[in-house]
């Protein structure tokens, strides 16, 4: 039926416009004058905000309502922000509501709406209620959302959330008719089987730089033939980083439900584990897109990037990440939008030493040999694997290593001496030695005599970059706290310089 006699009024709705892991405060303002029947969307909005208006009038429909022979104007405020996104649906659909008297405006005054509607009145999730709960904590008041995010939504404390199952009973409730139950703060996820270490066999030099890199947050290339374990050894990474602390896991939790990754509310402890494939763009990697969403570097914040075959992505794509590994986050720059999005990963990728794999064997002479070897990594950029605190040679294992008992070791092990080594960061008011820095550096890695005299001789030889030196420091910092050291001395100085030539490089 259509509803006769429509005030011209104004009716406002508060909404948010996600911007990178930020909400800007959206107001929705429609006014329904006389004129010719129409119904307009302004404020910058995008392909799906324009859409919202056949999605709003079939909602409608399907509850009974028609629309007024009258001029809707649906105005996004501020004009200026871009808008994109189907979660600015239920908030047109509220205010449209509003203005046409059947839902009373001032009661949606102290409340923040986001949600997609589909053509039968459903309210259907969308991205970023996480991001919308918790900007609607700060700005004191509820948030309306869809029913399969309410979990989400509860997670940003002292909100008052409803989360209806379709728009008609929103308006029940609005009205007193009805009441919505008061959504369940979504679970915390158990942390799923990963890889334990006693499934590797042999490469003793590897799992020991993988214990390293795992306690002090660095970052890790593995070179070796095809089969030699290097994607094994990283897949056992996750089970040896401590879990996440809770003001972590909201940052990890914030960045996908941006992405939509966020599955019934559920956040978990575990630290991210990303493995894109060399095929990935460079907007899949560091962020971007039409609407800027967060790319696999963003999704592994807190966590780990692997890039497995690493001379096979692009050299383009590599060389965009450079800058994320120095600064943990990414700018996205677009003509409309300057985004940041948090990218503190540790990185770790595995290679082979050439194109066929085979380089340095003595059975396995290519017949291109050196050219081979030189044309592969050279697809590697300096800057990028100056970046790389530890490389490491993981040579091919043999049928007696095969053959061999399952190590006496497991993850477990490893974990618990990670476990340790990452509280003493903790004491030193960093998350991990990755991110010492300054006087923080100067203060907690500085060498003795013997360390100090031995980093400068290699650093003239091996001629070490500022960022190479420092990097040094901190991971011989990270070896001293596994063996309970208090200070930086000669042997970790020159364990971590073993680990630092690039040795597949020859």
């Amino acid at each position: 039926m259509a509803l006769k006699g429509v005030a011209r009024m104004v009716a406002l709705v508060r909404t948010v416009a996600y911007l990178g892991l930020e909400a800007k405060p959206v107001e929705v303002q429609c006014q329904v004058a006389s004129g010719l029947p129409r119904f307009s969307i302004v404020g910058l909005p995008d392909k799906a905000v324009s859409e919202s208006r056949e999605r709003v009038q079939a909602a409608l429909a399907a509850m009974g309502l028609a629309l007024p022979p009258k001029r809707i104007t649906i105005n996004l405020s501020p004009a200026d922000l871009p808008k994109d996104g189907s979660h600015f649906d239920l908030p047109i659909a509220l205010a449209l509501l509003a203005a046409m008297g059947v839902t009373d405006a001032e009661q949606l005054g102290d409340w923040i709406v986001v949600g997609e509607l589909s053509l039968d009145g459903r309210v259907v999730a969308s991205p970023g209620v996480l991001i919308a709960a918790l900007h609607a904590s700060e700005a004191q008041c509820g948030l309306i959302c869809p029913v399969d995010q309410g979990s989400e939504a509860k997670w940003a404390s002292g909100v008052p959330v409803l989360a209806p199952r379709t728009l008609s009973d929103l308006l029940s409730h609005l009205k007193g008719t009805s009441v919505l139950a008061d959504p369940v703060r979504g679970e915390v996820a158990e942390s799923t089987q990963v890889t334990d270490l006693r499934q590797v066999k042999g490469q003793e030099t590897a799992k020991r730089a993988l214990e390293i890199a795992a306690a002090g947050g660095h970052n890790l290339l593995m070179v070796g033939p095809p089969g030699s374990g290097k994607s094994l050894l990283a897949s056992c990474l996750p089970g040896i980083l401590p879990e996440l602390t809770p003001s972590e896991a909201l940052e990890v939790s914030m960045v996908q439900s941006v992405a939509g990754t966020l599955e019934a509310g559920r956040i978990s402890r575990a630290r991210p584990f990303r493995a894109p494939h060399h095929s990935a763009s460079m907007a899949a990697l560091t962020g971007g897109g039409l609407k800027v969403r967060p790319g696999e570097v963003s999704l592994a914040h807190l966590g780990v990037l692997f890039l497995d075959e690493l001379p096979e992505f692009q050299r383009q794509v590599l060389d965009s990440l450079r800058q994320p590994l120095e600064t943990g986050c990414v700018d996205v720059a677009r003509a409309n939008a300057h985004v940041t999005f948090p990218a503190n990963v540790q990185l770790v990728a595995a290679m082979n030493p050439c194109r066929c794999g085979h380089a340095g064997e003595a059975d396995n002479i290519c017949a291109r040999h050196p050219r081979c070897v030189g044309e592969y990594q050279g697809r590697l950029s300096g800057p990028l694997l100056d970046r790389i605190d530890l490389h490491v040679e993981v040579p091919a294992v043999s049928a007696m290593d095969l053959s061999l008992p399952p190590a006496s070791e497991g993850s477990a092990d490893v974990a618990e001496r990670v476990a340790a080594a990452r509280q003493r960061c903790t004491e030193r008011g960093v998350r991990a030695n990755a991110e010492l820095q300054g006087d923080a550096l100067e203060v907690h890695a500085a060498p003795d005599e013997e360390g100090r005299a031995l980093l400068a001789r290699a650093a003239e030889k091996l001629r070490l970059s500022a960022r190479g030196y420092t990097r040094v420091l901190r991971v011989a910092r990270t070896i001293a706290d596994l063996a309970g050291d208090g200070e930086v001395g000669r042997s970790h100085i020159a364990e971590a310089l073993s680990y630092r030539a690039f040795v597949g490089m020859r």
